[in-house]
């Protein structure tokens, strides 16, 4: 039996359209889904609650239309849905006929979204009309017949192929999630049934302070549904728990508290950076007036853990995990002592194995920081991650090397298993909870005929953790002017490229790149340089030009 067959049996549901049914049967006038006004506004759409058991009929009605058309195991269909209601209803819907969905971000311009379309082999995909025309050329750029149809499904093209006749399970296709790697494209996590399920099993037993209570929990995530947090851990919690999910299109720092109170949420997720936001605003009366039990997330500033909780009565529970290794290697501080202001994420539990290795491969003392390498306990050490990288056994292979997962992340733990975060080890740059490849902005700056040579790294931003920073050595001498226009041409190229958030914040024009013997950029010594640079007359601040694109 091989790893991806091993342990259906094990699950009491065999997709998560199934688990999600048997939550509309058991409540089925329990709220599901929840737009709040702003959220609508943004959106275009009505505000709205929809109720499990309405949202199971509309599911199940979608998910005939799409088998009439031909759709089923097999095919996979795009979602360049954001966060709306509609996301959560195609998802379903092609989940119960075995149809993988990869979320595309609307962010995305040509150059990625050719790609994607390209390497997942997109069959179908589902956007607004305003996106039509770009998915249309991404797939001829492609050479894929994609169907492409609008968000209320009123018009669905035929499939171009037959599906397959198996019947769905466990271990079925159930979602693609790129994730930004260090070496170049973004590579496409191929994510099964059981890694949607074992996600929301483990948040629904976890205990401690982020106990759910079933059918009473409202969570509210400002994440979007293209991220592995809001998909696979706050969706599928509140789907087994027949709880209600309040997603906003993003985070508002402004209106985040009435958002919270309107909603009714007793669980809200964060990024690192939201705290920070909020304790910015002046104290209010009302700071503390909300249903909020416990705020599940990463990256919080230490200097800032204490005083948010102080300040708005909540615990924010620091937690790890990652796109790859799902419920399979999950770690949270869900208990006291939380070691608050420590960046400590907790203790592991047994169904979870960890080494903690230096750069020569052996065990760290206690303390002291390394590589963390994970692996589920027990005869099946890729239990509930991630099944493989799609068209790269290579790296697949690589990522597992000696039967651990290697995550990348440097960490410690202490005398009492309590592990803290330290940094990480892979060139991604990590703004605002968003995985920026340092090597997917380079291949874009070189397009422009200035450069002769560029490398990106991280800098140090106040309020999003990274900011993306270009190195640009110029094929000639530029004066001061120049370098002003020269840094707003490469922001623009980036642009007209790339998601904005992948776009510089700082371009920086250097003499030289530190480079190894072997003429290779020499990282470790550019990270150092990059915190360097900003306020340097060298360095042209582009942040300003960093906004979403209409």
């Amino acid at each position: 039996m091989n790893h991806e067959q091993r342990h259906s049996d094990s699950l009491p549901y065999t997709s998560v359209h199934a688990a999600f049914a048997a939550s509309a049967a058991r409540y089925p006038d329990h709220d599901f889904l929840v737009v709040l006004p702003e959220t609508a506004q943004v959106y275009g759409i009505d505000a709205q609650t929809l109720r499990y058991g309405e949202a199971l009929a509309r599911v199940d009605a979608l998910a005939g239309r799409y088998r009439a058309a031909g759709f089923g195991l097999g095919h996979r269909a795009g979602l360049m849905l954001e966060n709306r209601p509609a996301f959560f209803l195609h998802w379903l819907a092609l989940n119960a006929l075995g149809v993988s969905v990869v979320p595309l971000s609307t962010e995305l311009r040509a150059a990625e979204l050719e790609y994607i379309t390209g390497h997942s082999e997109l069959d179908l995909a589902i956007a607004p009309e305003t996106r039509h025309d770009d998915l249309r050329a991404a797939a001829l750029a492609a050479q894929r017949s994609v169907a492409i149809c609008a968000a209320d499904a009123a018009a669905i093209p035929r499939a171009a192929t037959a599906p397959h006749a198996r019947t769905p399970d466990a271990d079925t296709e159930c979602a693609l999630l790129y994730t930004s790697g260090t070496t170049g494209r973004p590579k496409a996590c191929v994510l099964p049934n059981e890694y949607f399920l074992l996600a929301g099993d483990w948040y629904n037993r976890i205990g401690g302070l982020c106990s759910l209570r079933p059918g009473v929990e409202r969570l509210i995530t400002p994440l979007p549904m293209t991220h592995m947090n809001a998909m696979a851990y706050s969706t599928m919690a509140m789907i087994l728990a027949g709880g209600a999910i309040v997603a906003l299109d993003r985070f508002h720092p402004r209106s985040w508290w009435d958002s919270v109170r309107a909603s009714r949420a007793t669980v809200i997720h964060y990024l690192g950076v939201m705290p920070a936001m909020l304790l910015g605003a002046p104290q209010d009366a009302s700071d503390r007036d909300h249903a909020v039990r416990f705020g599940f997330g990463a990256g919080v500033d230490k200097t800032l853990h204490a005083p948010f909780e102080t300040r708005f009565g909540i615990p924010l529970l620091e937690a790890w995990a990652m796109t790859e290794t799902g419920a399979g290697a999950v770690v949270i501080a869900n208990r006291e002592p939380r070691n608050i202001g420590m960046s400590c994420f907790g203790r592991p539990e047994a169904a979870l194995e960890v080494r903690i290795v230096g750069d020569d491969g052996q065990p760290a003392p206690a303390g002291e920081p390394g590589e963390l390498l994970v692996r589920a306990s027990g005869d099946f050490p890729r239990r509930g991650f991630f099944r493989a990288y799609l068209k790269d056994a290579e790296a697949t292979a690589a990522a597992w090397e000696g039967g651990w997962f290697q995550t990348g992340d440097i960490v410690k733990q202490d005398a009492d298993g309590q592990m803290y975060f330290v940094d990480r080890k892979k060139n991604v740059i990590r703004r605002s909870g968003e995985n920026i490849s340092a090597v997917e902005v380079e291949s874009v700056l070189r397009k422009h005929p200035c450069v002769a040579d560029v490398a990106v790294a991280a800098t140090p931003d106040a309020v999003r953790g990274d900011e993306v920073l270009a190195c640009v050595v110029a094929r000639e001498p530029l004066s001061e002017a120049e370098r002003d226009a020269r840094a707003a041409g490469l922001v623009q190229l980036c642009l007209a490229q790339l998601a904005y958030f992948k776009a510089p914040g700082y371009v920086a024009f250097v003499d030289a790149l530190p480079l190894t013997g072997t003429q290779k950029v020499q990282r470790a010594a550019l990270k150092d340089l990059a915190r360097t640079l900003p306020g340097t007359p060298c360095c042209i601040d582009t942040r300003a030009m960093k906004k979403r694109q209409d």
